[in-house]
Order: C-alpha cells, then structure tokens, then sequence
C-alpha cells in the first residue's frame, strides 16, 4: 500500500500547526527590531529606521584590510594602512561599518544574552565574505578565557562562526586555539595598550595541523577596531605552523571616512 498521500497529509499538518505557533508566539511576545527593540512585522529582522542606519563595506575597498574606499583606485590598491603597518594576516573583511546601529546589535549580541542574533549576522557576513570561503576553509572563533565565558554564559564570536559554518556548510573548530590568560576588557584602551594587552594571550592547539589537514583558517569576530585581537591570534596560529590566515567580522571601525547610508 503507498503510504505517500498518507505522509503528505502529515507534513500539511505539521506546517499548518508550525505555523500557528509561530503566529500564537508572536501575538504573546510580538517581535522587535533587533537593534532598537521596537516592535516589526516579522522576527529576527530590524526595523527600517535601524536598516537604513546599516552601512554595509562593498568594493571599491582595501583587498587587504577590507577598508571601503570612497573612490575606486584601481585593482590592487592598497590602503594607506595596510602600507604602512602590514597585517600578519592575509586578508580582511567585514559586512558593516561599526557605527551606532552596528554597536546596538553587537552589544546585545556580547553582554545582552541574545546568542540568537548571531544567525542575522551571519546572513551579512557570509555575502560580505564570498571571496574567503573558496578551497573549505576552518572557522576559528577568537577564544575567551574559560573565566569570563563563563560570566557571559558563551563566547559572541564562537555564536558567529558556528551560525557562519551552518550556512556555508564550514567547519568550525573552536578547540584550534585558546586564550591562555585573561585579558582586560579592550574598549577604552589605546592601539598600544590593546597590543600589549593582548600579546602573547593566545595559544594554538598541539594537534593543530592534524585537525586542519592542510586547509586554510578563517578568524572570526564580532568588531575590528586596531585589529589588536586578530593580530595576536594570528600570530599564534601562525607560530604553529600555519600559513593561510583570513580575517571575518562582521563590523569594522573605519575612521575618517565619510560614506553615504
């Protein structure tokens, strides 16, 4: 007997109560904008107020450090930072410009106990990283120290990298590196003091290069700001012996550039 049309049935059934969970839910605890809280149509999206604040990174920008330029300079330039102060990473990307609605959905994300929001910018960060994911590269969070994830109750930047791998079908290995001593918190801090901050704070796993059997490594974080952090990560990973090192956040401080929302 085919047991097909039976099955059809219970699919239909489930979606239809699926569905009126869901619209039972969002009438006892209607949704609201991830960055402002205000209340929206639909879950897990921004009001348009916040949406229209959003100031995506897209090309013309630094093929290094992933700086958006405000004209295009041509194939291969260089920004003025990346001459400078070469990165020990290879490259950089970010899906926005931390501004204030950046700010907004990073903070819940990090101290508000909102894990959730990882999934929304993953979905921004996977667009705004498509030249990184090419040759099955190993998503490798920046680690916190075991103290304070346990005050945070689990680490932003794990929360990204795993919402990243489901969605690009990565692996994601947050047992590659960890951080060996607790660190100060890096908002308030100098460009030299965060260096300082952070150097030698991060070691990589013994097995390392087992684990990655000869695959590229991708960092990921919620903000870029001096680029601190990702230095010294980078500089471990590359100390154990590894040598393709890309860099994913999903914000980026851009300072003295002024771009059209």
């Amino acid at each position: 007997m085919d047991s097909a049309p039976g099955l059809v049935k219970v699919f239909a059934a489930a979606t239809v109560l699926r569905r009126g969970a869901t619209m039972l839910l969002d009438q006892l605890y209607p949704p609201t904008c991830l960055a402002c809280q205000r209340p929206v149509s639909q879950a897990h999206t921004l009001c348009p107020e916040c949406f229209a604040q959003l100031r995506p990174i897209s090309a013309p920008y630094c093929p290094v450090l992933g700086i958006p330029f405000a004209v295009d300079l041509g194939k291969g330039a260089l920004s003025a930072e990346a001459i400078a102060d070469p990165p020990p990473f290879d490259r950089a990307r970010a899906a926005l410009v931390y501004n204030d609605a950046a700010r907004r959905i990073v903070s819940r994300l990090k101290y508000g106990d909102h894990p959730e929001l990882a999934r929304f910018c993953a979905r921004l960060m996977a667009s705004a990283g498509r030249d990184l994911w090419d040759g099955n590269p190993v998503l490798v969070p920046v680690p916190l120290h075991f103290t304070r994830r346990i005050e945070r109750r689990y680490n932003q930047s794990e929360e990204l990298a795993r919402a990243l791998g489901k969605l690009l079908h990565l692996d994601c290995d947050p047992h590659l590196a960890r951080r060996q001593r607790r660190t100060r918190q890096q908002v308030g801090l100098s460009g030299d003091q965060r260096r300082r901050n952070v150097s030698g704070a991060f070691s990589a796993h013994p097995d390392l290069l087992a684990r990655l059997r000869g695959r590229r490594v991708v960092v990921v974080d919620d903000v870029l700001t001096t680029g601190s952090t990702v230095n010294a990560l980078t500089n471990a990973l590359r100390r154990a012996g590894v040598h393709q090192i890309d860099v994913m956040t999903f914000a980026r401080v851009v300072i003295g550039l002024d771009l059209p929302i």
